[in-house]
């Protein structure tokens, strides 16, 4: 167990990879924060990690609304912002008020949440953004996905020149077949195409995630996690 101080903040904190990365930096010695849209469930789930997690609600598709939410929050040494949305969109077939809602939940709320806490970041703070695979790795209905993932790839770069000497990376999953969204789902297509046989785990997004965090030589990257994937 690695000893850590501080405290980390978890924005999409109360469930799959999000709430795996609360319970892991709890357990090292971190005073942490999840969000989650419904303050009861996200201090609920909270209260089951362990007395060092506070749970808040707040919506990123709502930026306007994330300076109150987080007005309780002080210095903060670990931001992982993890909040994401399946969004099934296609060129074809296009939602709007769903692509609206993802990109503004991606890109600006993402970007809204530095914003606000950047004054509150410790000089050694270490920012790690979930983006995804689609950005790299498209499929069918993966239009609006696709788009705000690529955002997010270049939104670390940018962030990384503002905000230094704090840095900010970011990691991309691809599917990870033990987290609640894929593992009932058949995933042996998916198996057949990667290198590795399988697909990757939740406890290895959150080890690329705590990678990002504690290097102090890595700034402004993008980490694919995904098998080996992209290379077939």
């Amino acid at each position: 167990m690695t000893a850590r101080q501080g405290t980390a903040v978890i924005l999409g904190g109360t469930a799959g990879i999000g709430r795996e990365l609360a319970t892991r930096l709890a357990a090292d010695g971190m005073s942490v924060v999840i969000s989650g849209r419904d303050a009861a469930r996200a201090q609920a789930v909270a209260a089951e990690i362990g007395p060092a997690v506070t749970g808040i609600a707040l919506d990123l598709a709502e930026p306007a609304t994330l300076r109150d939410a987080l007005s309780g929050v002080g210095q903060v040494d670990a931001l992982i912002i993890a909040a994401i949305e399946r969004d099934a969109n296609s060129v074809k077939d296009y939602d709007i008020e769903g692509a609206t809602r993802l990109a503004v939940l991606k890109l600006v709320g993402y970007t809204e949440a530095v914003h606000v806490l950047a004054d509150r970041l410790a000089p050694t703070a270490s920012i790690v953004l979930f983006g995804g695979l689609a950005m790299m790795r498209p499929y069918p209905g993966s239009t609006t996905v696709t788009t705000v993932n690529g955002g997010v790839s270049a939104m670390v770069r940018t962030l990384a020149s503002e905000l230094a000497p704090v840095r900010v990376n970011a990691v991309h999953p691809g599917i990870v077949g033990d987290s609640p969204a894929w593992e009932d789902k058949d995933l042996s297509l998916v198996v057949s195409r990667t290198p590795i046989g399988r697909t990757v785990t939740m406890d290895e997004i959150v080890g690329a995630t705590l990678f990002l965090l504690d290097n102090g030589g890595v700034n402004g990257q993008n980490l694919m996690v995904e098998g080996g994937v992209l290379v077939r």
